[in-house]
């Protein structure tokens, strides 16, 4: 029987506008609802309390970005929040260039999303606007991976069963996973985006590479990923994870 695939990827800063109310259900939202129901209710002492730059730092923006992020938690909280999936709401650079909209749902459904304030969602999962890092701390578990991590990694091993996992999770979401007890139980598949000298690459350039590839895992599967090339980069594997390498600087 052929493997299904999973993508863990990140959720992205840069979100839409907007949406309705719905209460449509998602695969983990009746599991993981009274957890984010604390996150919300935290998030909601800490506005109501905290000085500016409190919130500030917890929100991750400032002046206008702020406002809207300000407006959006305190829509989380009253429970008021229009509402998009996933797949709609992230805008950023990794996102845009998986071209989601051409998805059929089946691979949006692929999508895992680790996040500080849903804890993971599915690419066709409805979530709000909002703005709140993975590396957040509210209450008093520390940061937000902290507080997902004993929760996560077993409502994620269940939901992906013995199918392929490719982690494209920057560290700050790796951190709210124990990834080597996922790893025990599915095919665990690990990318690392590198510079041609071996460095860690980053950027827009490897945001755009890591969204155009995790595509291509989508469309082509894992078997053919070897032939990938985007821009100049190419995939190496190694051992135990595949590179995604940048070309070589003029």
């Amino acid at each position: 029987m052929t493997q299904r695939i999973f993508l863990l990827v990140p959720p992205s800063e840069a979100k839409e506008h907007g949406g309705r109310r719905a209460a449509r259900v998602g695969p983990f939202d009746v599991e993981l609802d009274a957890l984010r129901r604390r996150v919300v209710e935290n998030l909601g002492q800490l506005l109501a309390t905290g000085s500016l730059e409190t919130v500030e730092n917890l929100l991750g923006a400032r002046s206008v970005l702020l406002e809207r992020a300000v407006d959006s938690t305190r829509r989380l909280i009253t429970g008021d929040s229009p509402m998009l999936p996933a797949w709609r709401r992230y805008k950023g650079v990794v996102w845009t260039h998986m071209e989601p909209a051409t998805m059929s749902n089946s691979l949006r459904r692929s999508l895992l999303i680790p996040s500080g304030l849903y804890g993971v969602s599915s690419g066709t999962d409805l979530i709000a606007d909002y703005r709140l890092k993975m590396g957040a701390r509210i209450g008093h578990s520390g940061t937000l991976a902290n507080f997902w991590r004993p929760h996560l990694t077993e409502v994620v091993r269940r939901h992906v069963g013995e199918n392929v996992v490719v982690d494209l999770l920057p560290k700050e979401h790796q951190a709210a996973l124990h990834i080597d007890v996922l790893a025990s139980n599915c095919q665990l598949v690990s990318v690392s985006f590198v510079l041609a000298d071996g460095r860690t690459a980053g950027g827009h350039g490897a945001k755009a590479v890591k969204g155009v590839f995790a595509r291509a895992l989508l469309d082509d599967g894992i078997e053919q990923i070897a032939s990938f090339r985007y821009k100049g980069w190419r995939v190496r594997r190694t051992v135990d994870r595949f590179l995604v390498v940048a070309p070589k600087a003029p």
